[in-house]
């Protein structure tokens, strides 16, 4: 009896014993970045696989911005970045050094490649556009549509490090004088820029990197730069430095960055995290299908591992290999039950694509009628002194309270922005939401009249006004962009959907609430269609009508800021900037203009409103 006892404890532990070796026997979670851009999706979920079903492994993907993680990884709040840029980071750099965090492996072979390209049909059809030396020749080839005397290059998202480097480059190279330095809200609107320019075949100069999928999808053809000086560079990444050399890109190695900790709890996983390597193409490849079939991270990290057990069998070793392929081979499909498979977004993203292509040109013509009103509207606010400027303010807060104090707060309220340095980008956003406005109401106070009295034409529209109401402001940008490229028109045309509603609902709703003893006397006096509506609905509507503009102005300032995304200049732009770079102090002064700006319009527009609404009962 003693002899099977001992036979069957011997068992148990030669069963238990691959899982026993797990590395993760500790049952604490590791925790990974959850990276927002394409190449870092597929590498976390490709390496989150690895982790859970190779080795066992407890984990969870925790979202930020990449200076936010980098902080979080060197408190060991997190344990792995699965994709980091090595040497472009002064914060992981700083992590390094003090021993919280190490860079291991080398995730892409041959390196991140980096550059300034135009498309391959720009090259064939000027072939000796090679270097950037030639750009100053050729400049009239990328025209600026906010400024179409000077050229444009489209550079990467402010708050990134590529951003600074090209800004100096344009500098040193003298091209700032020709080119204007366009810096997309984020890499998703970059990505958009280009593949609407390349679906036109509409010439662009623009900084672009790999591994992403574009250069997979697209031809493109990078521009000459001098050879990598590793000291030179080091001066261009500095935006304070005075020194004006040149240099090329370096090429960037890839690795996966750990805490401290979890290195030296997990040095298995660490040797398996060193041997995680891929092919160039093979990493585009799998970063555009993922893109073109909207599959998510996850999704096409498991097409990935099913299909090459070849690449990553050499990572991991053989007990992991065999959990994971047994892993990966029983996988069903999750069923959805009752539910089937319905999905909208290949049509719309196929006929947002023909739009492009088909109808491209004239949509962007179209979009440079509005830039003839912003632009000199933002001109002249620039142009006006700032002191004449918080005077005319403090005079309308005086003309629509009646209160000196208030008037008094205005006047502080603007000299405050100012101060903190920010008065440049106020004028910025006062042109864009004034152009808003004004678009808002020449469209939606005649609709409101229009719809007012008929009551099918209005039950109708009302469906498209909730849609448009409640619709997550930011699927606003996407189409926008697509359709009239970087900058304010799109954020214009976003912004006029966004708060349209409102004012349409209000005024039909004033209208339909002036007595109908009223209408009928003045129809009993003589009065024609246009004099009722001038001398009796619209005064009496006021009321609404106001509320319906205050409203609009509302939803205008918020959507001008969420503009920043998409390249619109402003003090969104520097909320954006603050929140890429965890830079708290700007992130505070720049909201901090909004919220006075927000609640001087605000204090203003409802002060007309309200003072309508008064003599109206009187």
């Amino acid at each position: 009896m003693k002899f099977l006892k001992y036979l069957y404890f011997v068992m148990v532990l030669m069963l238990t014993a691959p899982f026993a070796a797990a590395a993760c026997e500790d049952g604490q979670t590791i925790k990974l970045a959850g990276l927002d851009w394409e190449s870092g999706q597929f590498t976390t979920a490709v390496l989150n696989t690895i982790l859970q079903d190779g080795y066992g492994c407890q984990t969870s993907t925790v979202p930020g911005t990449g200076t936010a993680l980098e902080t979080a990884l060197a408190q060991n709040d997190i344990q792995i970045i699965a994709e980091q840029w090595i040497g472009r980071s002064p914060v992981m750099q700083k992590a390094v050094d003090e021993h919280k965090a190490a860079v291991v492996g080398d995730t892409l072979k041959g390196g991140a490649t980096q550059g300034w390209y135009v498309p391959d049909y720009v090259k064939q059809e000027h072939s000796d556009l090679n270097s950037i030396e030639d750009l100053k020749k050729f400049a009239y080839l990328f025209p600026d549509p906010e400024a179409p005397q000077r050229a444009r290059f489209l550079n990467c998202p402010s708050g990134w490090t590529c951003e600074i480097a090209n800004s100096r480059l344009l500098d040193n190279t003298g091209l700032g004088e020709v080119f204007d330095n366009v810096r997309p809200g984020t890499g998703a609107a970059l990505d958009a820029e280009i593949t609407s320019a390349y679906e036109q075949k509409r010439p662009i100069l623009f900084y672009y990197w790999q591994p992403t999928g574009l250069m997979a999808k697209y031809r493109f053809e990078p521009l000459e730069f001098p050879e990598h000086n590793a000291a030179c560079w080091a001066t261009i990444l500095d935006a304070n430095s005075q020194n004006r050399c040149v240099s090329g890109y370096p090429v960037s190695k890839l690795a996966v960055a750990v805490s401290t900790p979890f290195m030296e709890a997990h040095p298995d996983l660490v040797e398996m995290i060193k041997r995680l390597q891929f092919e160039p193409d093979m990493l585009n490849r799998a970063i555009l299908e993922m893109s073109e079939n909207q599959r998510s991270g996850e999704e096409q990290a498991q097409l990935f591992l099913k299909q090459n057990p070849h690449v990553w069998q050499q990572w991991v070793s053989e007990e992991a290999a065999g959990r994971l392929s047994e892993a990966l081979g029983v996988a069903a499909p999750e069923s959805s039950g009752i539910f089937r498979t319905w999905s909208i977004s290949d049509g719309l993203n196929k006929s947002l694509k023909n739009t492009v292509q088909k109808h491209g040109e004239q949509l962007r013509s179209a979009g440079e009628v509005t830039l003839r009103i912003l632009l000199p509207l933002e001109r002249l606010l620039q142009t006006v002194p700032a002191w004449l400027v918080i005077l005319v303010v403090g005079a309308i807060g005086l003309h629509a309270t009646h209160k000196w104090w208030f008037a008094l707060l205005c006047m502080f309220g603007f000299y405050t922005i100012g101060s903190f340095g920010l008065w440049e980008a106020l004028m910025q956003t006062i042109a864009l939401l004034t152009a808003s406005v004004l678009l808002t109401m020449i469209i939606g106070i005649p609709v409101g009249i229009f719809t007012a009295y008929r009551k099918r034409l209005y039950q109708l529209l009302s469906p498209v006004l909730d849609v448009m109401q409640t619709m997550p402001s930011f699927v606003y940008l996407i189409p926008v962009l697509m359709l009239f490229g970087i900058g304010k028109v799109p954020a214009l045309f976003a912004t006029v959907v966004y708060a349209l509603a409102p004012l349409i609902r209000l005024t039909a709703l004033g209208i339909r609430q002036v007595s109908p003893q009223m209408i009928e006397a003045a129809i009993a006096f003589g009065s024609n269609r246009w004099q009722l509506l001038k001398w009796v609905l619209l005064p009496q509507a006021k009321p609404s009508i106001m509320a319906g503009i205050n409203q609009a102005v509302m939803m205008s300032l918020g959507m001008v800021v969420l503009a920043s995304m998409i390249g619109a200049r402003g003090l969104g732009e520097y909320v954006l900037q603050a929140v890429q770079t965890l830079n708290i102090g700007q992130g505070v002064e720049a909201g901090a203009a909004i919220v006075i700006l927000a609640i001087i319009i605000d204090r203003i527009t409802q002060a007309y409103g309200s003072r309508e609404k008064g003599s109206r009962h009187e």
